[in-house]
This record gives structure tokens, C-alpha cells and sequence, in this order.
């Protein structure tokens, strides 16, 4: 059972919270917007979110969204597009590895909402929809791992 939902009756949504990257926000807006309509369809509800800087960053956001006992776990939104250093890769490695950590630390799903690392900004407004898999994931977990 997750730390803190043990409280929570089967026909209760499950409080997910969200951080989202600003770093091509007009790409992560749209990803957030997505990801609080299929939370919805699949009974669950994003109650809390916090916008950082860029996908690096999202490491704190993260653990503190972990440690409210109302949230249930917790999706990352981000696009991390491709320079012309190998500075997307670092960056993604980085951020999915502290993501997984936490996730495991604080006994809660998180769903990696995070598409890159090496793609043009055409793919990743393509990769929009992604978000809804990140939801899905946490949903999953949360009702999968509740029993």
C-alpha cells in the first residue's frame, strides 16, 4: 500500500500531481492540458502542479509533490529537443535516473512524461499526446501496486 493513501476509499479519484518543464512551454502547456484530461477519464485528478525551469530542474519539485501525503504520485512533463551539443542527452539521463529514484524512495508512481532526448521540435509537438501514457502509468501503478 502507498504511504499515505491507505485512507482512501476505491471510489475516491487519485490525486496525482504534475511538474511541468517551461522550457518550450507553448509544447509542455499543451502536454499538461492533455495529461488533466485523461487523468479525468481514467478517474484520477491532477490537484497539484509546479512548473520548473527546464526537465534538470525537476528533481526538487518532484520529491516535494512525493511528500504530501494527498498526492498519490506524481507525472513529469517535459521536451527535451535536440542542439547541436549532446547537452539534450545529459540533461534526459540525468532527469529520468533522479525520477525512477524517487519514485522508488518515496513509494509512490511517477510517470515519465518526458520526450526526447534527439528530437526536432516538429517531433515533439508530435509527441504531444505522450503525456496521456505518463497519466496512464501512474494510474496503473497507483491501482495495480494498491492491492
Amino acid at each position: 500500500m502507498w504511504v499515505g493513501c491507505e485512507n482512501m476509499a476505491k471510489n475516491e479519484k487519485i490525486r496525482i500531481g504534475a511538474v511541468v518543464s517551461e522550457f518550450n512551454y507553448d509544447i509542455t502547456s499543451m502536454m499538461l492540458e492533455r495529461a488533466r484530461e485523461h487523468a479525468n477519464f481514467l478517474g484520477a485528478e491532477i490537484i497539484k502542479t509546479i512548473k520548473v525551469p527546464g526537465v534538470f530542474d525537476m528533481g526538487l519539485a518532484i520529491k516535494k509533490l512525493l511528500q504530501d501525503k494527498n498526492i498519490d504520485g506524481v507525472v513529469t512533463l517535459g521536451a527535451v529537443i535536440e542542439g547541436e551539443t549532446e547537452h539534450d542527452d545529459i540533461v534526459i539521463q540525468h532527469a529520468s535516473r533522479k525520477i525512477a529514484d524517487l519514485s522508488v524512495e518515496y513509494n509512490k508512481p511517477v510517470g515519465l512524461g518526458i520526450t526526447g532526448p534527439g528530437m526536432t521540435r516538429l517531433q515533439a509537438e508530435e509527441r504531444i499526446e505522450r503525456a496521456k501514457a505518463a497519466v496512464e502509468a501512474v494510474v496503473k501503478l497507483y491501482r495495480n501496486l494498491e492491492n
